[in-house]
């Protein structure tokens, strides 16, 4: 059994990404890679990447505090916390916090756990002093089997 806490959670701050922090629960080193777990944490009014399809793994996100926006596609939708949205190997989404006075935290699954990595390589970057900018996401999206969205 493993215990993740704050004190023993990888934290990554992407300050120059609209101060967006994420920490990482579970990096699948302890579920024999088959899930990772992150909490992500949406200052109010920011954006999210780039609508985007992942090829090689599902994600579920769970909205802790706030009100995030997905998208997929052409839909919207605005979820409060207390919900789960799902958005299995090849389904377009992006999120949003719309809020411009509250923060939002969402609990972000990914089976497999590969994508985990992408937070760290984001951070890695943000930490670099390179601005993490739409390009270099994309090009740090192209190592985990995602692309943006082309409709």
């Amino acid at each position: 059994m493993h215990l993740a806490t704050p004190e023993n959670a990888e934290a990554i701050d992407l300050k120059p990404l609209e101060s967006v922090t994420i920490r990482i629960l579970e990096d699948g080193s302890h579920t024999g890679h088959r899930a990772g777990l992150i909490e992500a944490s949406l200052p109010p009014g920011s954006g999210g990447p780039p609508q985007h399809i992942h090829r090689e793994h599902d994600e579920m996100f769970f909205v802790v505090s706030g009100t995030l926006r997905f998208i997929s596609g052409d839909e919207q939708i605005d979820v409060p916390a207390g919900k789960l949205v799902t958005a299995p190997i090849g389904t377009p989404h992006t999120f949003a916090n719309p809020d411009l006075t509250k923060p939002a935290t969402m609990l972000c699954t990914v089976t497999p756990d590969r994508f985990v990595n992408y937070f760290r390589e984001l951070g890695a970057l943000a930490t670099s002093g390179e601005q993490l900018s739409p390009n270099a996401i994309v090009e740090v999206m192209s190592h985990y089997a995602t692309e943006v969205y082309q409709p």
